[in-house]
């Protein structure tokens, strides 16, 4: 894990900061676009990046931990994106010890972060979530499929042992989606997505 956080850090150049502040949420989120809260409540942003769907929840009112351990991305997130909305923290997974001291929240996101666990720390970082997840709160996830850059490997995803183990921690399948990436490089080069959506239905597990 400490690589790839290495090559995020080193990764993090005027150009793709703004790259990637340039997505549009809307588009990101579009497959799960209807099950996201529409009053303002309670979200976790795990693997924060540059903050930008932080900004974009906090913009709709709702109130955010942004969860982001490389500190050139959380930095960049800090002066970019200022709201009283967002409150940053340096923490990672798969353990999230200081953001579990946050309580419990509405929603969690993953968005383009789950790859980068791998298979060995992936159901304590489930577990992790789950006590994280209020009693009927979602958490959305997208796990990549393909290639990615050298100093930021990916790990391969299986989704359905992912919900499995999102089940065995208390959580529900609400929708399973592929996609293509929205991005046209990564496009051409075969990267597409999985997304799925939970709802927490045993929090006592």
């Amino acid at each position: 894990m400490s690589d790839i956080l290495e090559g995020y850090a080193k990764s993090a150049t005027p150009e793709f900061i703004a790259r990637y502040n340039e997505l549009d949420c809307a588009e990101v989120y579009a497959p799960l676009l209807d099950l996201l809260p529409q009053t303002p409540v309670r979200i976790a942003d795990i693997g924060a990046g540059t903050g930008r769907d932080a900004a974009w929840f906090a913009a709709a009112g709702h109130r955010v931990l942004a969860v982001e351990p490389v500190k050139e991305l959380r930095e960049s997130g800090m002066r970019g994106h200022i709201s009283p909305n967002i409150e940053w923290l340096d923490d990672k997974m798969p353990t999230l010890k200081k953001a579990q001291n946050y309580g419990r929240f509405d929603l969690i996101t993953l968005c383009g972060v789950w790859q980068h666990i791998e298979d060995r720390d992936r159901q304590l970082a489930m577990q992790s979530l789950g006590r994280m997840a209020a009693s009927g709160g979602k958490m959305v996830m997208s796990l990549r499929h393909g290639p990615a850059p050298l100093d930021r490997p990916v790990f391969s995803i299986c989704p359905d042992e992912t919900i499995e183990r999102a089940k065995q921690c208390g959580f529900s399948l609400l929708r399973r989606v592929e996609t293509g990436s929205i991005q046209v490089g990564n496009r051409a080069l075969g990267v597409n997505w999985t997304w799925l959506a939970f709802q927490m239905t045993d929090p006592s597990i």
